[in-house]
This record gives structure tokens, C-alpha cells and sequence, in this order.
């Protein structure tokens, strides 16, 4: 882009890249546009949307006896009474994405 292009034509311009599926590189070449400000457009873009996430909200949790079994399993019951059962070892950011789900 030759000319001078504004703050929210940027925003635009980084919102299409991460719709493109293309590289930083192919984008930029494709544009027309210095890879380094595109780069800098997306690393602002990817920022705020990390400041718009939910926040965390906390849930209380009880601790109790171990249970006898073949296979070593946590339970956790969200607010809602809702149990997710699942073998130790599981992915802990799949399993809180389930329960923050559960929890909607």
C-alpha cells in the first residue's frame, strides 16, 4: 500500500489476514504491504482480543477420599451439578474449556 492508510483500515487489513489461511509473508506479498506492519497489526489485533476474554471465574471445590478403582479418575462437578469424569493425565486446558461450557 503506497499511500497512507489509517488505524482502522489496518484493523481490516489484519482481520482479513486471519481469515486468509495464508502466511504473514504470502499475505503482505499478495497486499502489497511491508510484512514488519502487517506483523505489528496482527500482534496488536491478537493482544485485544486477549483483553475482551471472559475472565476466569472461580468455582468452589471438595476434596474427597480416594476411590478404589482399576484406573485412576478425577470427577469435577461444575456449579450446575454437572460431573465430567476423566482419566488422570487428561489435557487440564480441555478439561476446563468442558467445564466452563457445562457452566453456560
Amino acid at each position: 500500500m503506497s499511500r497512507q492508510v489509517e488505524k482502522p483500515e489496518w484493523a481490516r487489513v489484519a482481520e482479513a489476514f486471519e481469515a486468509s489461511g495464508q502466511t504473514q509473508r504470502e499475505f503482505a506479498l499478495g497486499r502489497g504491504v511491508r510484512l514488519s506492519t502487517l506483523q505489528s497489526w496482527v500482534y496488536r489485533r491478537r493482544r485485544g482480543e486477549v483483553t475482551r476474554a471472559e475472565p476466569v471465574r472461580l468455582l468452589p471445590v471438595q476434596v474427597a477420599a480416594p476411590v478404589a478403582a482399576s484406573e485412576s479418575v478425577l470427577e469435577v462437578v461444575a456449579a450446575s451439578g454437572a460431573r465430567v469424569r476423566f482419566a488422570v493425565g487428561t489435557d487440564v486446558a480441555y478439561v476446563a474449556r468442558l467445564v466452563t461450557a457445562l457452566g453456560r
